[in-house]
């Protein structure tokens, strides 16, 4: 079949996850009765019952619904109480959204390695966890899983927090342990691109009774609106008016469309991690292609790829495997050499200067990202994998051609 025939009968892998009709009765109602604001109601508002039932999920005591993952850390920072100019180490493999959270925290983003499988550096995050470190925030980026039994022993023997960003593992374990439960406070997303789709949105998890509070009253709990979440009320009452609102509250339109994905998570994460081990054994069978494979303590939910181009590879063959994949119906990105990506460190100019991390620009400029949705179906997953490793052989035979 000719390149231009594939491209035009290439799966769509960029449509967001379907919203259930299920929904549709709550949106119609709010919309009829224009009650969006989540403390209009005096009890039972589709935020609050969207927090309730994403703490049961989770199986943590408290969680707090918000406008965006981003405001999930900014909240999680602040509610750690860290002082002005307080160091965060991060990973260097993660969106500008977390280096940007930090600094709008007023605290200082400190860059540690990223390995070729797509996780922290060990060695490197121990060299950096010195006494200057103020917290931790771990990005699992794309649903990859750093060694959260080293990173957390060795922020517990120092006593320095750590926030989890789940943007991308809702629904993995750890060690049979949901991610984002294991660090102090857990954060996730509901962007569109998410295995739960409300087009924005994010969530905070804790269990611990006064970071709850903390982060309620400054998502924007004023006045006592506070009393509209359950337990905590001697806590809510000692924060009151000593915390500053920043209004990062979610709307109640955005809950009714969350609600109903939550009981769809599990088969969500049981077809995405079966399309991603399917289209990952096919790529594996290439001397030029390598999949990151998951730890033994990991059990991951993924909704996209990732894989390495193996060997020797000049950027203008990386380019031109792009352009390859991309003419048989297959968007490929390379992190590294996808301009202005905010995926790059050396994009976040608004850092300053950046450390040389060789390690991470290594591998961000051979690693390829692809979206891979659990609504796929076998061919449109053989369809993939057959362009991605056509356009290899292209590239390599011209290669060969060339020689």
């Amino acid at each position: 079949m000719a390149p231009d025939t594939l491209a035009r009968t290439a799966p769509n892998v960029y449509d967001a996850e379907p919203i259930p009709e299920a929904a549709r009765a709550e949106i119609d109602r709010l919309l009829a009765s224009g009650d969006l604001f989540r403390y209009t109601a005096p009890e039972g508002a589709p935020v609050a019952r969207l927090e309730q039932e994403f703490a049961d999920l989770l199986g943590v005591r408290y969680a707090l619904a918000v406008s965006s993952c981003s405001a999930a850390l900014f909240l999680a920072l602040k509610a750690l109480d860290l002082p002005a100019g307080a160091r965060v180490l991060i990973p260097a493999f993660t969106f500008a959204a977390v280096p940007s959270a930090v600094l709008h925290a007023n605290c200082v983003p400190v860059l540690c390695e990223v390995g070729a499988d797509l996780r922290i550096d060990i060695r490197d995050f121990a060299a950096r966890l010195d006494d200057g470190i103020a917290a931790v925030l771990i990005s699992h980026m794309r649903g990859h899983t750093s060694d959260m039994d080293r990173i957390m022993a060795l922020c517990e023997a120092r006593g320095i927090p750590v926030i989890e960003d789940a943007a991308h593992s809702l629904g993995t374990l750890w060690n049979g342990r949901n991610i984002g439960t294991i660090g102090k406070v857990g954060c996730f997303s509901f962007q569109s691109y998410k295995l739960v789709n409300a087009g924005e949105g994010g969530i905070l998890v804790t269990d611990d009774p006064e970071i709850a509070a903390r982060s309620v009253i400054m998502s924007g709990a004023y006045e006592h609106n506070w009393k509209k979440h359950a337990g905590l009320q001697n806590s809510y009452m000692h924060w009151q008016n000593r915390l500053p609102l920043y209004n990062m509250r979610m709307q109640n339109l955005s809950a009714a469309v969350i609600r109903p994905q939550l009981p769809l998570v599990g088969g969500r994460v049981a077809a995405g991690r079966a399309n991603h081990d399917h289209v990952a054994e096919r790529l594996n069978r290439s001397d030029w292609i390598e999949v990151p494979p998951a730890l033994p303590q990991e059990e991951r939910a993924p909704d996209s790829l990732q894989f390495r181009l193996l060997g020797t590879w000049s950027d203008a063959e990386a380019r031109a495997f792009q352009d390859a994949a991309k003419v048989r119906g297959v968007a490929v990105q390379i992190f590294g050499l996808s301009e202005d990506n905010a995926r790059a460190f050396w994009n976040w100019k608004f850092l300053g200067d950046l450390p040389d991390l060789p390690m991470t620009r290594a591998m961000l400029m051979r690693t390829c990202d692809l979206r891979l949705p659990a609504r796929l179906t076998r061919p449109d997953l053989d369809f993939i994998a057959d362009a991605i490793l056509a356009a290899v052989g292209a590239v390599k035979a011209a290669r060969t051609d060339a020689a």
